[in-house]
């Protein structure tokens, strides 16, 4: 109860800051001058490059010079009267990042929708996928003026929990969805009512098999988190030959992988409602999985690739199992994480994703052994062809919005990734994934003016893509901060992503001081 509270109180207390001293445009016409381009789509880096946008359109890309040598400045393009100039000279421009797991916020984390968006934006994420949240109601409207850009806000595609009933949209009056014919309705409903997809948790099958197939029909997208309460009769392959286009995390994957079992081997006391008991005896499912290039292995693989099936594994939100004090650690979280979201990540009984109620090394080794076990399935799944993308479901378990989303890219470059392929990963593969290619995901004429600019290369070192920067020792033997995302440009109009940071920052230390509150022990006795 203290934890809903305090959410609520922060949820409601939050101030929304004006536009205006944090971002620059729409502009008829700008002109980015001298970067190096990272494109997104698997190719090198090159530059210096002149990148012109009118009308919130790439019209132009213009290599303008070899390292250290530049062509004339009277062959560059011309800025035009009421243009912009943005001199970006020796700094990495790449595409905006997609986030294909964000929900906004939450009311029991005391996240506003403004707190949540400015962390996105601040580390160069112009587009988020959220997979359900309070309501549709709610997310449609607030991607009715991110598209407007009365907010400041990423691009929204709004999935709605499958079977969600709120006041405004309630197709079987509130009643839970129970024969396949309610199915079909429910998700004729949701499509009129403009959600972009389906975010399911698992359903009886024939359910399922229904409501996917409606879906389909309609054009829509979908995802899944194929809950445990499900899974033992529909995994990952049924959801993927049923028509499902993304899963989310990896269960239902090792259960599509089984070879001597059909369901977990769940302790004879275990209890889904324990969260330790839930987390702890996932951390030793891929154990259970065939073995890494087996034929079962190669067979189940190779047919979700063949599916043109999408894994978004969001790695970085169970980091914490595998190193809680790293993750409670995280030097973000002092000055960038509400009190009320710190307090939500403590341990307890009652507050999803706080599962520390006795954790420690025998967890965590599992753990780890899970992670590779299960890195080792999706870096092969890219090496074959298949698509993967980045997501954070930031909001829980010690991951903080934006500051996640960088973890994750950190964590498919362990799972084996090149750099440019986490980049793809971050970009290209998200928008195909989200249908919309043509209009994002790589830096090419025609398609729009989302950007993120950072002064190092985060090829060398993805940590400077971190709002706080890398640590770097100068020839002059002075221990620096170097990099965090310097503009992030969506629509054409550019942000200042450290002012961003800085209003996050401010707006923190007011609800600190306001509380007299001290993250770095709560609630811990003594």
């Amino acid at each position: 109860m203290k934890k809903l509270i305090f959410g609520l109180f922060l949820f409601c207390g939050i101030a929304t800051f004006s536009q205006d001293s944090l971002s620059e445009g729409p502009f008829n016409q700008l002109i980015i001058r001298g970067v190096t381009l990272i494109n997104g789509n698997g190719a090198p880096p090159r530059g210096p490059i002149d990148i012109v946008v009118e009308n919130n359109k790439i019209v132009k890309i213009q290599v303008v010079g070899y390292p250290g040598v530049a062509i004339d400045d009277s062959k560059r393009p011309k800025l035009k009267e009421g243009g912009k100039e943005l001199d970006c000279s020796g700094m990495y421009l790449l595409p905006g990042f997609i986030d294909m797991h964000g929900h906004i916020g939450g009311i029991a984390q005391g996240a506003d929708y403004d707190y949540v968006f400015k962390l996105w934006m601040a580390h160069g994420i112009t587009t988020v996928r959220e997979p359900s949240g309070r309501s549709i109601d709610w997310t449609l409207d607030l991607k009715r003026k991110s598209k407007k850009n009365e907010i400041i806000a990423p691009r929204i595609f709004a999935y709605t929990g499958f079977g969600q009933q709120t006041k405004d949209f309630n197709p079987l009056n509130d009643a839970p969805i129970s024969t396949p014919e309610e199915a079909r309705k429910w998700v004729r409903a949701n499509a009129e009512r403009g959600a972009d997809g389906i975010k399911f948790f698992g359903a009886p099958p024939e359910i399922m098999a229904t409501a996917l197939e409606e879906n389909k029909k309609l054009g829509l997208r979908s995802a899944c988190h194929h809950a445990q309460l499900d899974v033992a009769r529909w995994n990952v392959l049924n959801s993927a030959r049923a028509g499902l286009t993304s899963m989310e995390h990896w269960y239902g994957l090792p259960e599509a992988l089984f070879e001597d079992r059909t369901v977990q081997d769940y302790p004879l006391d275990y209890n889904y409602q324990n969260e330790q008991n839930r987390f702890e005896e996932a951390g030793r499912l891929w154990k259970q999985a065939a073995k890494p290039y087996s034929e079962h292995w190669n067979s189940v693989m190779n047919e979700l690739i063949s599916l043109d099936f999408t894994l978004d594994p969001t790695f970085n939100i169970y980091e914490a199992s595998r190193d809680l004090q790293r993750a409670r650690r995280a030097e973000w979280h002092e000055d960038y994480t509400l009190p009320s979201l710190w307090e939500f990540y403590q341990p307890s009984k009652i507050s999803h994703g706080s599962y520390w109620h006795d954790w420690g090394t025998e967890q965590e080794v599992a753990w780890r052994e899970n992670y590779k076990l299960w890195m080792t399935f999706i870096n092969e799944y890219k090496n074959r062809g298949g698509r993967v993308t980045a997501g954070s479901d930031s909001g829980f378990i010690f991951q903080l919005y934006g500051f996640a989303y960088v973890r994750e890219l950190e964590l498919l470059r362990e799972a084996g990734f090149h750099p440019l392929e986490v980049i793809r990963s971050a970009t290209l593969n998200g928008a195909e994934a989200l249908g919309v290619a043509d209009k994002v995901g790589t830096v090419a004429v025609g398609k729009l003016a989302d950007f993120a600019i950072v002064e190092e290369n985060p090829l060398k070192n993805l940590k400077v893509l971190y709002g706080t920067g890398a640590i770097k020792l100068t020839e002059t033997n002075e221990v620096v901060r170097v990099g965090g995302v310097k503009y992030t440009i969506k629509d054409g109009i550019i942000y200042d992503s450290k002012a961003l940071l800085e209003d996050i920052k401010n707006t923190v230390e007011k609800e600190k001081k306001k509380l007299n509150y001290n993250i770095k022990q709560p609630g811990i006795k003594e």
